[in-house]
């Protein structure tokens, strides 16, 4: 692995966060889209070891159905190996349920921050969730109600809020309803998907501002952006110079969306941290740890990172 970190240059631009907050998702949305079942051990350490690495926010796993997400079946055998996470330092571990029987299985492990999964477009609730979009909501509801009467954290994603497979290209207003809807169920974050990867800047700045005006506050939304046409960094860049301080990542860039097939991987995690290291903002994240932990992790599913980072800093 490459030892020459004098790179990159770090050159401060102006009108961007000091620091931001990554929210780790490669543990869920990434192994999720694996086509053969991870070990419960090596997620346990892989999950670890982002820990390690310095990252505060990693989504551990998810509290579907087996029958609709295989991969993740493990949740109750997995959550419970990772009651040392603590050790390492103020370490979050949001996980994702899509109903109450989901709540119920994520609160009785302990877990203190969950997500809820909703979209934009009749057509992904309808094949994600079989509900209508508004019927999606009501199902919402008593979760995130009793969450916080638990003092748990929720956060709301919102999928397609930029382009859909079926039914194209998504209005903003369209987007804004949903998402204003979301949180008016009392959730405390709000992660603006961009599903199948297809936002350019100036859209990620008109949703952005568009939710502002509908009074969506910038500091309560995060963005998760796939690199399905290679926008990931330049769309995150225009949500920092927005104001947005939590951005989904991935590390090595893994991940898709099992429910929409061209949705390809998200952001990887160091990508994002060489660009944020470049630009002098912070993050806690130790790039050469995170580069060493994709590494592992490829070498357990037997095929390389497609981070370019990863690669271009594990090279001989």
């Amino acid at each position: 692995m490459s030892t020459d970190r004098t790179l990159p240059t770090t050159v401060a631009a102006p009108g961007l966060p000091a620091r931001i907050r990554i929210h780790e998702v490669g543990a869920r949305d990434g192994l999720q889209n694996e086509k053969a079942v991870v070990p419960t051990g090596v997620k346990a350490e892989f999950i670890r070891r982002l820990a390690v690495a310095g990252l505060s926010t990693i989504e551990a796993t998810s509290f579907v159905h087996p029958k609709w997400v295989p991969q993740l079946a493990d949740a109750e055998q997995l959550f419970p190996l990772l009651g040392d996470i603590g050790d390492v330092g103020d370490v979050a571990l949001p996980v994702l349920v899509p109903n109450e029987r989901g709540l119920d299985r994520a609160l009785a492990l302990g877990a203190r921050r969950i997500a809820v999964f909703g979209s934009a477009t009749e057509t992904f609730a309808a094949r994600n969730l079989n509900r209508t979009v508004d019927e999606s909501l009501a199902m919402f509801e008593p979760v995130v109600a009793r969450a916080k009467a638990d003092k748990v954290h929720v956060r709301g994603y919102l999928s397609m809020c930029f382009g859909d497979p079926w039914e194209g290209a998504v209005p903003v207003g369209q987007v804004v309803r949903v998402a204003r809807a979301l949180m008016d169920l009392g959730c405390d974050e709000l992660s603006l998907g961009d599903t199948i990867g297809v936002a350019t800047p100036g859209h990620v700045r008109a949703l952005l501002s568009a939710l502002n005006e509908a009074g969506v506050p910038t500091d309560t939304i995060g963005v998760h952006f796939h690199d399905t046409y290679g926008q990931a960094l330049s769309n995150t860049l225009a949500a920092l110079q927005h104001g947005v301080t939590t951005v989904d990542a991935s590390a090595g860039g893994l991940g898709g969306c099992p429910y929409a097939k061209s949705a390809t991987g998200n952001l990887a995690t160091e990508d994002l941290v060489w660009m944020l290291d470049g630009l002098g903002i912070e993050t806690g994240v130790d790039l050469d740890a995170l580069t060493a932990t994709s590494v592992w992790l490829a070498e357990q599913l037997g095929r390389p990172s497609p981070s370019r980072t990863v690669r271009a800093l594990s090279a001989p």
